[in-house]
């Protein structure tokens, strides 16, 4: 039984990567959200799945905490602010997407090569899912490198938290409540705070363009 759930925790951990691929492909930014929000569903099963395999009940609260977050609250925010901004246009991007996939894979050769050694040497049931989430996060950090717009760069940061917290729930079993607690406020209230950053950017230059901060260096 543990080895099924172990191999169904590598299959979520899979989903999670091709929805990274999937986002650093998306040109609409209504599509990019769709797609955070079911990376946030993921990781609320595989949470939940690490919590019934160990037997430690806190992930059990982590994974109610991820699915409030990351399933509705903040999926909920960041579709007002693209209402009221009237952003739905598509995403634009700095590298042409076939480049950008290209670079992809390349990530993601790389973050399993070095994150290999480093699974080797843990027990946990599902060490192999610690390449796929350094692969998430290192396309997170390409999609925010690599997109014009503010609000993509935003989504890409918070998808950029989704990989470091399933390695922390499948590698390691999780972290102390208190942290997860601690980080789950930070990610809202930076939420919160980008959303604010978002509004003054198009105020100051009707453009959500970041490259137009760039006027600013001068001053």
């Amino acid at each position: 039984m543990n080895h099924l759930l172990a191999q169904s925790i590598n299959l979520l951990g899979a989903l999670l990567l091709m929805l990274a691929f999937a986002m650093i492909a998306q040109r609409r930014i209504l599509s990019l959200i769709n797609l955070f929000t079911l990376q946030g569903l993921a990781l609320v099963v595989s949470t939940a799945i690490v919590g019934h395999v160990t037997g430690q009940p806190h992930l059990y609260l982590s994974a109610a905490l991820t699915f409030v977050l990351k399933v509705v609250l903040i999926p909920v925010l960041l579709h007002r602010i693209i209402d009221r901004l009237k952003i739905r246009w598509d995403v634009e991007t700095l590298i042409n997407i076939p480049t950008t996939m290209l670079i992809g894979i390349l990530v993601v050769i790389f973050a399993f090569n070095l994150a290999t050694p480093i699974a080797q040497l843990s027990s946990s049931l599902a060490r192999g899912t610690l390449g796929i989430a350094l692969a998430c996060v290192l396309l997170s950090f390409l999609m925010m490198i690599t997109r014009a717009k503010a609000v993509p760069q935003v989504i890409g940061f918070l998808a950029m938290e989704n990989g470091l917290f399933f390695a922390a729930t499948s590698a390691t079993y999780g972290m102390p409540m208190v942290v997860e607690l601690g980080i789950a406020l930070d990610v809202l209230i930076g939420v919160l705070i980008l959303g604010v950053f978002m509004f003054q950017i198009r105020e100051q230059f009707d453009s959500l363009d970041i490259r137009h901060l760039e006027q600013l260096k001068d001053q």
